[in-house]
């Protein structure tokens, strides 16, 4: 049979009704399978590089800490050898 025959036969909202209804099946099985588990695949590959930006983060706040310490200790032992040396420059 083919489409004329069906509207005629049963009706242009009946013939409609179907198609739509086959287009929705449609649409969900392709959904369910194909884009369901790709989904599921990028979440858990999602998860994997929220957790590595953490650890990055992480990494970087101790990091930026140690560079920190470093450049406090530079600085103290500039200012330490700064008095050192006016302290020798004065006259007794």
């Amino acid at each position: 049979m083919d489409i004329v025959e069906l509207v005629n036969k049963y009706g242009f909202p009946i013939v409609a009704a179907g198609g739509l209804g086959y287009f929705v099946y449609y649409v969900w099985k392709w959904v369910t399978e194909e884009i369901k588990p790709v989904t599921g695949e990028a979440s858990k590959v999602l998860v994997e590089l929220i957790d590595r930006i953490r650890m990055l983060d992480n990494d970087l706040i101790r990091l930026n800490q140690k560079v920190n310490v470093v450049l406090s200790l530079r600085d103290e032992k500039e200012k330490n050898a700064k008095e050192k040396s006016t302290k020798s420059n004065l006259p007794s």
